[in-house]
C-alpha cells in the first residue's frame, strides 16, 4: 500500500521560512518523480514544483526563487523548503508521486499516481 505522508506545516509570519517533508512508503521511490501542489480555500489546486528522478527541478512562477524542492532517495523523502513566505502562500500543501522514466520531467498537468493527505501552511501578515 502506497503512502505519502506530509509534515512540517504550521503558522509563520510573512518573510519567514518552513520546510515541508513528504515521506513515501510502499513504492520504489527512486523511480518516481515527486511534486508539490497546494490548494487555498475556495481555489483550485495549484502546481508548486517537481523534482525528477534525476534531481532536476521545475517550479511555478509564483514560487520561483523562494521555494526549493529536493529529494533524499535513501530516506524516501522529498522536501519543500519555503523561504520569504507571503500571505498568499497560505494553503494546504500536498505531495504527489509519478512513476517516470529517467529522462522525463512531469509538470502541472501530469496525471500523478499517488497523493498525500496534505499539510496546512498559514502565513500571516
Amino acid at each position: 500500500q502506497v503512502q505519502l505522508v506530509e509534515s512540517g506545516g504550521g503558522s509563520v509570519q510573512a518573510g519567514g521560512s518552513l520546510r515541508l517533508s513528504c515521506a513515501a512508503s510502499g513504492l520504489t521511490f527512486s523511480r518516481h518523480s515527486m511534486a508539490w501542489f497546494r490548494q487555498a480555500p475556495g481555489e483550485e489546486r495549484e502546481f508548486v514544483g517537481v523534482v525528477s528522478r534525476g534531481g532536476s527541478t521545475r517550479y511555478a512562477d509564483a514560487v520561483k526563487g523562494r521555494f526549493t524542492i529536493s529529494r533524499d532517495n535513501d530516506k524516501k523523502t522529498v522536501y519543500l523548503q519555503m523561504n520569504s513566505l507571503r500571505p498568499e502562500d497560505t494553503a494546504v500543501y500536498y505531495c504527489a508521486a509519478k512513476h517516470t522514466i529517467l529522462s522525463n520531467m512531469p509538470g502541472p498537468d501530469t496525471a500523478y499516481d499517488y497523493w498525500g493527505q496534505g499539510t496546512q501552511v498559514t502565513v500571516s501578515s
